[in-house]
Parts: structure tokens; sequence; C-alpha cells
């Protein structure tokens, strides 16, 4: 009777304890979401509710017109106001999660009577899906390490710089959304791995299809599963689970993501795709292999393994000579060029200039990581080493994601974003690895202090405990042993073994248990330690929300002797363009503008963010390249009325286009062969001074940045470069200067009408010329050209 009424205690107790628990991790949890959302507000309160950077804007428009017109009429859209003369089919070149999701969020809200705008809905939405994405985060780890790991997870990718950096309030871009699609992917194929249900097998798959819906990124996640599946079966850990976890996912994954415009037909047919294929077969193959050995004899099974092994090489070859013939026919193999860029480094920049000219498709510098993820990097390699001990299919999942983000973000800084989860996971389990230890060396210490203050007769009594538990220690370590070895059939010649091994365990966790005390003065100071780390992150993070991720590119601040100074010059010449243009006029500038210009001013472009057509680039690079008669012939034949551009001579902007002029000449000499970059170095170097080539210093880029800078403090001075400029006077034919901001940051131009054309004059051949002239110097008078 007291035993029973000592173990209903407990397990009431244990009940109580998990309940608590549960409800302050649900609290916890809450905090982390408020967290999340207020840590990427700075750029609203330090400035305005406004959308962010360039292609927020392009997102913004789409979604505005989804909200106005309708589901239906978004997928036909035809977009005439970008690309001109082409145009776009909108609805079968967008990731639609994002503008869904949005459209999605505003009509509820306003369906409850919240007149919110379509704009705020969308500089929020950033914001809101970061706090899903902690929570995911939480899952995540959870199904790794438990909780105490999963909430110190969700706390660090809250507040991860990197992350933050694309999810502030007005970053409406296609990462806001997609991070938490690709957690919660993670998280439903580990809760998969380690439950076996199909329910949450195919919870997977309509979780990846938001994820295809939602970002180009989507790749990573069908070939990082298929990864960690092939590792799963090479080091013998395949089980029913890992089958469901994945099958499911390649067949309904693939058949949902086909569904989505922009991937279509190369969910099957591009090389990204292919490695899920194979391995599907490879799993299948295993399948097969493991039912037959259940249900054979090992004569018959040797046999049937010929068969299978034979036949499973027969299928692998034939769709890998398909595979190849449908890879042999494409230039690129079946690649992108975004992939190629990342399985190799140097292949943008030497093929498609147009990808590498773009600053976050730059490989990253070493202190970009520590200021991205801060202290971070340093608990990784012990979140690796927490997660081999012991090692399970959700840990080695985990630091397959952790290697191979490391390598991708270490090609391209943009994927610094796919990184940043990994790290907050290995450094959550890190951490709640070191306070376990550190919190139960400190408690155990202080129950030896605590048992050498008392009397004998406690000591005594406490000696005598550990003898009255040491039966029940090893009935319990017997009882708890593990599944597999429980499952396993041992031999007759390993039952002795077994024996000694099973009265060996109490002995051997006890030691282990020994091993993981530490003194009471180094855990305290471990604790200070790790307290102070992670005090010095939280700072590091606000510091970076508020300061170095919360301005909006669309308007510039800087700080002086005379306090602070706004640059609203973007938005200045946008409103320029949309009040004194004509609705139907077409602006060229450069493709980092055209979202912008397209949202903004209302105007069409000729090329934009998408970047789609090179060629299309490549004449606009041309034109900003060539000689000011030249670029006037190209722009004219474009029916082009006004030409932008960015200068940061008189301000010191540094992204302004004499910086970015280069990848102009390398874009477009990579179609027209007679753009030459030597032609505008001098020894190798870019210069816009007195050294600079005449090829520069006549081009239209040089001419319409500089026309007129010499009046604004008589040297010409560039605040950038800094160095006079070479060429301070000189006069447009072609063009005519109509605005000009406030900072001297945006400039349009207008293009001259043509010259009209003497009636009646005609082009002669070389001869008729030739005998004229003879005749005017005979004749000593010119004849007069209307008779």
């Amino acid at each position: 009777m007291a035993d029973s009424e000592d173990s209903s205690k407990g397990s009431t107790t244990s009940s109580l304890r998990n309940a608590w628990g549960n409800v302050l991790a649900f609290f916890i949890l809450l905090l982390i979401g408020v967290l999340a959302f207020s840590i990427r507000l700075f750029s609203v309160i330090k400035y305005e509710s406004v959308i962010h950077e360039f292609d927020p804007y392009f997102n913004y428009r789409v979604t505005q017109y989804l909200t106005k017109n309708g589901i239906y009429d978004f997928w036909n859209w035809f977009d005439d106001r970008t690309w001109y003369p082409l145009g776009r089919v909108i609805g079968g070149t967008v990731y639609p999660g994002l503008t869904l999701t949005a459209g999605s969020i505003w009509r509820i809200v306003n369906s409850l009577n919240i007149p919110l705008s379509v704009e705020t809905v969308c500089v929020f939405t950033a914001p809101i899906f970061s706090a899903n994405a902690a929570w995911a985060t939480y899952l995540l780890t959870k199904e790794v390490k438990g909780v105490g790991a999963g909430l110190t997870a969700a706390a660090l990718l809250g507040m991860v710089p990197s992350y933050i950096s694309r999810s502030v309030a007005g970053s409406y871009d296609n990462e806001a959304v997609a991070i938490f699609a690709l957690i919660f992917t993670f998280y439903l194929y580990v809760k998969t791995l380690n439950t076996g249900s199909l329910f949450y097998a195919t919870l997977n798959a309509l979780a990846y299809f938001y994820m295809v819906c939602s970002w180009g990124g989507y790749t990573f996640i069908i070939n990082l599963i298929p990864m960690h599946v092939l590792l799963c079966i090479v080091t013998g850990r395949y089980s029913s689970r890992l089958y469901i976890a994945y099958a499911p996912l390649v067949v309904l994954g693939t058949l949902l993501a086909a569904l989505v415009p922009v991937v279509g037909f190369n969910a099957v047919m591009t090389s990204e795709h292919f490695a899920s294929f194979l391995v599907f077969i490879v799993i299948n193959v295993v399948a097969l292999v493991h039912y037959i050995k259940g249900i054979l004899s090992p004569k018959m099974f040797k046999v049937a393994m010929t068969l299978v092994v034979t036949f499973g090489m027969a299928i692998c070859c034939a769709v890998i000579a398909v595979l190849v013939a449908l890879v042999a026919s494409s230039p690129t193999k079946g690649w992108s060029g975004r992939s190629l860029s990342l399985l190799d480094p140097t292949y943008a920049s030497k093929y498609i200039p147009i990808i590498a000219s773009v600053s976050e498709h730059q490989p990253p510098t070493w202190p970009s990581y520590f200021m991205d993820i801060n202290v971070l990097a340093f608990l990784v390699p012990a979140g690796i080493i927490a997660c081999f001990l012991p090692l399970s299919d959700a840990s080695s999942f985990v630091v397959l994601y952790i290697v191979t983000s490391v390598y991708f973000s270490g090609v391209m800084v943009r994927l610094m974003l796919v990184l940043a989860p990994a790290a907050c996971i290995m450094s959550g389990i890190a951490l709640s690895e070191a306070f376990d230890v550190f919190t139960r060396s400190i408690k155990f210490q202080l129950s030896g202090l605590l048992e050498r203050a008392s009397g004998a007769g406690d000591i005594t009594s406490g000696s005598v405990a550990p003898q009255n538990d040491g039966p029940k220690a090893d009935k319990q370590s017997t009882s708890d042993k593990p599944e597999d070895s429980i499952k396993e059939r041992p031999s007759r010649k390993n039952k002795k073994k077994e024996k000694e091994n099973v009265e060996k365990v109490p002995v051997k966790s006890k030691a282990e248990k020994r091993l993981l005390v530490l003194p009471l003065e180094t855990s305290a100071i471990a604790i200070l330690l790790l307290v102070l780390m992670g005090a010095f992150y939280v700072v590091h993070c606000v510091w970076a929300a508020a300061e170095a991720y919360s301005a909006p590119s669309i308007v510039l601040t800087s700080y002086s002797n005379d306090g602070l100074h706004v640059f609203d010059d973007f938005r200045e010449a946008y409103a320029w363009l949309r009040h004194n243009t004509d609705v139907d006029d077409k602006v060229a500038s450069w493709w980092d503008y055209g979202y912008q210009t397209t949202a903004m001013a209302n105007r069409t472009v000729i090329v934009d963010n998408n970047t789609w057509n090179n060629t299309h680039i490549a004449t606009v690079g041309t034109a900003m390249s060539s000689p000011e008669k030249a670029a006037w012939e190209i722009f004219n034949s474009l029916d082009v009325k006004y030409v932008l551009v960015v200068f940061g001579g008189l301000v010191g902007y540094p992204s302004d286009d004499i910086n970015k002029f280069l990848w102009m000449v390398r874009i477009g000499g990579g179609v027209f062969p007679h753009i030459k970059e030597p032609d505008y170095l001098r020894d190798g170097q870019y210069r816009i001074d007195s050294q600079a080539t005449p090829t520069m210093l006549n081009c239209l880029m040089y001419k319409l940045s500089y026309y007129r800078f010499v009046e604004t403090d008589g040297k010409a001075f560039d605040r950038v470069r800094r160095t006079e400029i070479g060429k301070k006077y000189f006069k447009l034919t072609h063009f005519e200067e109509v605005f000009t901001s406030h900072h001297w940051m945006m400039r349009i131009y207008k293009l001259k009408p043509p010259k009209n054309r003497i009636r009646g004059k005609t082009k002669k051949s070389k001869s008729g010329s030739k005998s004229s002239t003879a005749n005017v110097k005979r004749d000593g008078k010119k004849k007069n050209p209307w008779h």
C-alpha cells in the first residue's frame, strides 16, 4: 500500500511538473514571438511605414493588383509597363506565395472590419512571419534535442541579425515567408522521421508546396532531404519511418510543385530535381530488399537478392541514360545559372556577368559572419558535437543542414539567410546542453555540501540509502534498454556477453554521471560567462536591428555636426516623373531602379530587376557605355523619352551608377563585342579623373552624371571617388536636363527630338560626291541645292 501511495504521489507530482512546464514553455514562446515581431519595428518607429529596397516594390505592386482585380486576373495579367516593348506575363513568372499570403491577410483583416491598407499589410508581413519562423524553429529543435534546446534556438532566431536584414518591417520580399516555410518543412520531415506518421508526411508535402510557391530556394530542400536519406541508407539506418518520410514528399511534392506556373515542368526536367528521383529509386530498392529478407529463407533471399539487384541496376541505368540524354541537350547541362554559380563560384563571373553584378551574389567576407550571426559562430561547433551524443536520424539531419548551409553561405552572401536557422538550432542545442551540465553540477555539489553539513546520523542513513536502491537501479537499467537492442534476436553464443553488458550498465552510467559533474566554482563561472555572451548577443542584435538594417534604401540618412540629414531624393524624382510626364512615356535606367520606377512613378520601363532577358539589359548597358549620339540612337529606337541616372558624387552616396558602370560595360560587351572593358580603363584601373581614357570621358553615363557638376563647388570634386573629375566643361547635344534632385542624387534627362531633315537632300555615292566637288572647285562657287 505504501509503495502504491508513493508511486501515485510521484506520478501526480511528475504530471503537475509537466503541466506547469508546458504552460511555462507556452508563455515563453509567446514572449519570443512578441520579441521577434517588435525588434523588427525600428524601421517604422525611426522612419515611417514604407516599403524598402527594390524588389519589394514589385511585390507590393502585384499585391495591389491581386486585391483589386482578383486571383483569376492575377494569373492572366500581362504587364505592358515592364520590359518595353516585350512586356511580362506576371502570373507565369512570379513566385506567388508572398503575394497570396499578404492578399489573404488583407482580405481576412478587412472582413473583420479592420480598415488596413494593402501597403500596411505588406509592411508588417515580414515581422509576423518572423515570429512564425521562431516558433517553427522551436518545433524542429524540440524534435532533435528537447524543449530546452527548442526554446533557446527560437529565442536566438528571433533576434539573429542575418534574418532581421531580410525581415524588418517594410522588407516585403519572398524571403519574408520563405524562411518560415523552409524551417516548417524541415520540422515536418523530422517529425515524420520520429513518428512514421503518414499524416505528418502529407503535411510535409503541403509545406513543401508552400515553399515552392514562395521562393526559388526550394531546390535546397529537395536536394538536402535526399542527401540525408541516402546518408541514412549508407550508414545502415534505414527504417520504415525513413521511407514514409521521404516517398510521399517526392511524389506529392513534385506533383504539387508542377502546379506552380513559374516552376511547371521544371520540377521534373531540370538537374536540380534529379537527385531526389535517383534517391527515390534507391530507397524503393532498399525497401524491397528488406521486405524480401523478412519473408524468405536465407538461401532464397540470396537468389532474390541477385534478381532485385540486377533489376534495380537495370532501372537505375535506364533512368540515368534518360537523364543524361535530357541534360546533354542543354548548354548548361540542365542547371540554372544561379545553381551553377553555387556549384562553381567562378561560373557567373566568367559567363553570366548579370548574376555576378548583383551585390548579394558576391562571396561574404569573414567580418560579415560575425555581423550576421555574431557569437553563434563560436557555438555551432559545440552544437555539432552535442548532436553526436547520441546520434539519431533527426540530429544527423541538422548536422547535414549546417554543413551544407555553411558551404552555400560561403559562396553567396545572400544565403547567409539559410545559414541563420541552422546556426540558431546548433547554438540552441549547445547552450541547452551546457546549461544542463553546469546546473546539474551545481545541484550535485550543493547537495553534497548540505549532506556534509548534516549530522552523523543523517550521513549514516544517507550511506545506507544507495545500497537499498542498488537492486532497483539494476532492474531499471535492465528494463530501460534501447528499443533496437530489444528488437534484435541475439544468438546463443552472445548470451553470456549480453548478460555481462547488462551487469556493467549501472557501473558505466554512474561513471558517466561522475564525469559530467564539474566543480562548483567552475560551473558558476561558466554559467556567468554564458550569460554575458548571451547579453552581448542581445545588445548586438538590437543594435543591428535599430541601426544597420532598419534604414530603408529609398530614404537615406546621415549624421554630421549639424545633426541628422535626410535624403529623400528617390521619392522626389519618382514624384516628378509621375506628375510631369505623360502616362505612356518610357523611362530608361539601369535595371536596379526598374521596379521602383514602375511602382512609384507609374511609368513604363525598359528593364527591371527581374533580369530575365540578358540581351535587353545589355542593350541598355551598351547605350550607357556609348558616346552621346550612338546612345541617343539606341534609346530612340526603343521609344525612350527620359533617361534616369543615380549620382552620389556630391553627397558621398557610393551605390551610384558610376560605381556600377563597369558592370554595364561587361554586360553590354557580352552581347555587343564592340564594347570592350579595357577601353574604359587606364593601365587596368578604373578612373574618372584627368587620367581617364577618352572613351570613358565621352560615354553617356559620364556625361549624364557629371553634367554641370563643376557648378556645385567650382572644382567638381567627387566625394565617392575622392578626386576631381577629368572633364568638367562640356555640353549635351542630344539630351537635355529636365530634373535634378535636391542633393543631386537623381538626375533625369529628356531625349531631344530628331532634327528636321532638309527636303530633297539625298545621300550620294562616292563617285557623285567626288565629281560634285570637282565641279565646285572648277566653277569656284557652290551650287544651290534647291535647284
